[in-house]
């Protein structure tokens, strides 16, 4: 009894099995545009999702990422462009590869598990063309993958959100195939599981090396998942890069702000500089001479004392957020407040005055 529970806590801190690495294909999109009756989803639109890639489709709702996704899975026909993979076309305005033929796998937001089957039987679903024995046994190494496998037996409606999930990720990874499309796969689930889910989720889109797209509008999350971020807006791409260069340089106004909240200062350049109510930064994106708007971002702030020189502000409120402050800031000359963030050595309470600064590597100019 004793070696049987000793047993059974070792096998926590067993790695966990991993799906076979599928082939990732390369799925390209080429001036794709869709509608629905009168109403333009998609214009124009071409993206090319690289093998092995994670990209995160992310937009607001109704921005065409979700038809987008079932365009490429051969769910719907796009009335122009083409959708190819690793350079074979599967549809354009006079074909159509249905989808059963596409090597395109697709995890539904509600995970569309079937009921009236067991866990490993949603598993084996795609698994027709082997042998029923050879099926059992590819069904049960995807469910160790994702941790399930003591629940082969029973039906998925007694399972939680997050373990639901995962069946239907298992199912899906199973076949193996070249395209993994993801549609807010993680949008169900509370902000704890939500977190478990999507590492554990990520991880074994890693190790299988499968070329992914998943959709969210959380700017947050596709930074936390994604190797690139295209940023759709009203059909079409607006920016497309890495984390880092979609957050730190963003083309638009639209982009930034999609991001988080900016501090969005009125401004002039007047060649090496920009003047603003904030007090002069320099010019370092090279603006034409002229009226700007500068954005700063909550952490783009230096709070201190009053100090000789320094802009100075008042604190109108002031709220603890656990790892960080936020504090709300009236500034002379400014009709709106400002919104700082960080980790200020200061106890400052509402009625205090203070000095602000912009770190010049912070802000933003458009």
């Amino acid at each position: 009894m004793l070696f049987d529970k000793i047993q059974k806590e070792d096998d926590i801190y067993q790695p966990t099995p991993k799906i076979g690495a599928s082939f990732g294909g390369c799925l390209t999109f080429e001036n794709i545009k869709h509608r629905y009756q009168t109403d333009n989803v998609i214009h124009n639109l071409s993206l090319e999702i690289n093998p092995g890639e994670v990209l995160c489709l992310l937009g607001e709702s109704g921005c065409g990422k979700s038809t987008l996704l079932r365009i490429a899975a051969g769910i719907e026909q796009q009335m122009s462009g083409s959708v190819k993979l690793d350079s074979v076309l599967l549809a354009d305005e006079n074909s159509f590869t249905p989808p059963e033929q596409r090597r395109i796998g697709l995890v539904f937001q509600d995970y569309a598990l079937f009921p009236h089957m067991t866990v490993l039987e949603n598993v084996m679903f795609g698994l027709r063309k082997l042998t029923k024995s050879e099926a059992k046994k590819q069904a049960r190494i995807a469910l160790k993958a994702v941790r399930l496998a003591q629940y082969e037996d029973i039906s998925p409606a007694f399972l939680s959100g997050g373990e639901q999930q995962r069946v239907a990720l298992a199912r899906a990874l199973v076949p193996r195939p070249s395209v993994l499309l993801l549609d807010e796969p993680f949008s169900n689930l509370d902000r704890l599981m939500r977190d478990e889910v999507r590492e554990a989720t990520i991880s074994a889109l890693r190790d299988a090396r499968m070329t992914s797209i998943i959709v969210t509008h959380d700017a947050e999350e596709a930074m936390r998942i994604g190797d690139r971020i295209a940023l759709m807006h009203k059909g079409t791409i607006v920016q497309i890069g890495t984390p880092f260069e979609i957050y730190r340089h963003p083309n638009s106004l639209l982009a930034a702000r999609y991001f988080g909240s900016l501090n969005e200062v009125e401004g002039v350049c007047t060649g090496t500089e920009i003047e603003t109510a904030l007090g002069i930064i320099p010019n370092r994106q090279l603006m034409e001479k002229g009226k700007c708007k500068v954005c700063v971002r909550p952490e783009g702030f230096l709070i201190d004392k009053p100090k000789k020189g320094c802009k100075m502000g008042r604190v109108l409120r002031h709220q603890f957020l656990g790892s960080i402050d936020q504090i709300e800031i009236a500034v002379e000359g400014l009709e709106q407040t400002l919104i700082a963030r960080g980790r200020p050595e200061l106890t400052l309470k509402k009625g205090d005055d203070i000095s602000i600064d912009i770190l010049a590597l912070e802000t933003l100019v458009f």
